[in-house]
């Protein structure tokens, strides 16, 4: 899928529809995922509709879904670059 091609409206629709997807293949209902998440039933509804959420919201969800590891994938850890390594060694040295 070309998620850049997407408006901001569309990529919550998928994220919600994949959501409800996950949700249903693992037989959780809305109200079972909403109690497990700390959440009302209304904001599993408004997610699954494509509805804006917060991230602690959607974390929570995932949490519950055991989809936390794809964290990792949408916002990789950046290795830190030799320079940047050797600038930090040379500021500790002077501040000694």
């Amino acid at each position: 899928m070309d998620w850049y091609a997407l408006s901001d409206v569309a990529i919550a629709a998928e994220m919600g529809k994949r959501l409800k997807t996950i949700r249903s293949s693992r037989r959780l209902t809305q109200g079972e995922l909403a109690e497990r998440a700390g959440v009302s039933v209304f904001t599993v509804s408004q997610i699954e509709s494509g509805k804006n959420t917060s991230v602690a919201t959607l974390l929570a969800l995932l949490r519950v879904l055991k989809l936390l590891e794809n964290v990792e994938t949408l916002l990789p850890e950046q290795p830190t670059s030799p320079l940047s390594v050797y600038n930090q060694q040379r500021k500790k040295q002077r501040n000694r």
